[in-house]
């Protein structure tokens, strides 16, 4: 008799954005002339940077030619491309990896989750609430909880409340845990982390011999001088931080899939009988076991980022979505609402305006205004009350969608 891993029956609900996708769909198939501008998943709609295009047909060529031709490759990924990872992303902020610490894959959303496989069950493990739900969800699936409560936590997760009422600035755990979700600019609520705040996670990590899961998919939109785009920027986080990067949303590769994560050598675990474990070799092997590599054109297509031309092309696309970013928070506040994020980050996060519940707020965004967004609630108990914008769309959506939502909330 065949059985079923029963932990996926522990999830409370269709994934967030699914179930944004099943409401969206019956409201157009209701109102099929209604123009819905959609600012809810955080999916980019400009086109690959010339230089990254150019490097794809190139590769491509090359795969038509005997003497250049590329069967499988590292499952690691390209050396080429790992180095310039390393002297382009990490050098130029003091931060020394190596080459070989670098695992190229097929996305940060697939790293957060698989990561999981190497750690034991046993492991208690903290998020930020809000937070993006895969955190919860492959941790449920992994079986490293209980059943979901009313409020929609799950038991055996250590919950951090991050919220107005703390300033955005999540409070370390009051219980000991040994894995640590962080993720800097934040999805959902576009905050960022102070270097004072990863340094007190960092030496609550070290002092706990906790680990914390590092997502950096959205470091490319920081601003601020003073603000980390890496965890390694602070002292000692190479003993306890994973970090998790992405071409997804500062080169628009969600379509074309790329990612990476570092894992220094000197990071440990723990065996049962209390052995330090280091955790490279076994994400190593889990990659080479589990993982067939991301394709060479892709990844010259990716090395291509880093060329003078690629890091041009980059930069307007950040400041395209940054721009946007701007746009919303400044017609919001001019309607009353309040906003947080989008300065450092490619997304709006506000308080719904009456009270409202969040999906209350998205169903009358929707009917009334034609827009989507993603309720609050969907990343957790403390987002109720809360509401995401996404930055990622084209300029006449933006300006329109501003209006739009002025006039539902006038």
């Amino acid at each position: 008799m065949a059985t079923i891993n029963e932990n996926y029956s522990k999830l409370a609900a269709g994934y967030l954005f699914p179930e944004i996708g099943r409401r969206v769909s019956a409201f157009t198939q209701e109102n099929p002339d209604a123009n819905v501008i959609r600012l809810g998943i955080g999916d980019v709609t400009e086109p690959l940077p010339a230089a990254c295009v150019a490097a794809m047909h190139k590769a491509v060529d090359d795969m038509s030619v005997r003497d250049s031709f590329r069967g499988y490759g590292p499952e690691q990924g390209y050396e080429f491309l790992r180095t310039a990872i390393v002297e382009h992303a990490f050098k130029p902020r003091g931060v020394e990896i190596a080459a070989d610490e670098v695992f190229i894959s097929d996305g940060s959303k697939c790293d957060t989750g698989n990561i999981l496989d190497i750690f034991g069950a046993d492991n208690t493990v903290a998020v930020m609430d809000p937070v993006y739900p895969v955190y919860v969800d492959t941790n449920v699936m992994a079986g490293r909880t209980g059943a979901a409560g009313k409020d929609g936590r799950y038991e055996g997760l250590v919950y951090v409340p991050v919220t107005a009422e703390n300033d955005f600035v999540p409070s370390l755990p009051d219980e000991p845990v040994d894995l640590i979700y962080l993720c800097y600019p934040n999805n959902p609520t576009g905050t960022v982390a102070s270097r004072e705040t990863l340094k007190q996670w960092v030496d609550y990590a070290r002092a706990h011999d906790a680990i914390i899961f590092f997502d950096a998919a959205y470091e490319a939109y920081i601003t601020d001088p003073e603000i980390p785009h890496s965890i390694y920027e602070i002292e000692g986080a190479r003993d306890v931080a994973i970090e998790f990067r992405s071409f997804s949303k500062n080169a628009g590769f969600t379509g074309t899939r790329c990612a990476y994560t570092v894992i220094p050598k000197e990071l440990t675990g723990k065996t049962s009988t209390g052995e330090d474990q280091p955790i490279h070799p076994l994400w190593n092997r889990r990659h080479c076991t589990k993982f067939n590599g991301v394709s060479y054109p892709i990844q010259r297509a990716a090395e291509a980022v880093f060329t003078p031309e690629g890091q041009q092309q980059i930069n307007e696309l950040i400041q395209f979505y940054l721009t946007n970013a701007g746009l919303i928070r400044e017609g919001l506040e001019s309607a009353g609402i309040t906003v947080y994020g989008g300065v450092n980050a490619p997304y709006v996060w506000l308080k719904t305006p009456g009270g409202a519940g969040s999906w209350d707020f998205f169903d009358q965004l929707l009917s009334k205004g034609h827009l989507v967004g993603t309720p609050g609630s969907g990343f957790g108990a403390a987002g109720e009350g809360y509401f995401r914008l996404s930055a990622f769309n084209s300029r006449e959506n933006i300006e329109q969608a501003v209006e739009r939502f002025q006039r539902v909330v006038g």
